[in-house]
């Protein structure tokens, strides 16, 4: 649903949530898997935008500058100008508008409002706690497998 920008950053971010040290870039990327260009291109944005703090030097990474429960995946998807957001026809249509709307206009707008107020109200902080429920969950799912092979 999400374009790959986005999706990355949400993940950058939430993976920073959980450290209380600055970060560096080589390490979100080799930990989170995702690729360490396109991710230091997001990061750059996240940083002018004023999500992230980046510190050059010793002892320096990158953090978080907000606190988790004040970063709506909203406002992620408004930083990084996700394609979710745009006014742009559904199907495709270029004079697609309020005013001449195609048969899926009504409809979408609808949806569309609805999935903004979703990503408004949730946060960093809520997608890092599922995140470490999740992990919880896995953890016991491996504990077990381990019980019931042996």
């Amino acid at each position: 649903m999400f374009s790959n920008k986005v999706a990355y950053a949400i993940r950058c971010l939430v993976y920073l949530s959980s450290r209380s040290e600055p970060v560096l870039i080589r390490n979100i990327s080799d930990d989170t898997g995702m690729p360490r260009p396109f991710l230091a291109k997001i990061i750059n944005t996240l940083t002018r935008k004023g999500f992230l703090h980046s510190q050059r030097g010793i002892g320096g990474g990158i953090s978080l500058l907000k606190k988790p429960d004040q970063i709506s995946i909203c406002d992620i998807c408004i930083a990084l100008d996700d394609p979710l957001l745009d006014d742009r026809c559904i199907v495709g249509l270029p004079d697609c508008s309020a005013e001449n709307a195609c048969a899926f206009h009504a409809f979408w707008s609808k949806q569309k409002e609805k999935i903004i107020k979703f990503l408004s109200k949730n946060t960093i902080a809520t997608l890092a706690m599922t995140n470490k429920r999740a992990k919880k969950d896995l953890i016991k799912e491996v504990k077990f497998r381990n019980i019931v092979s042996e």
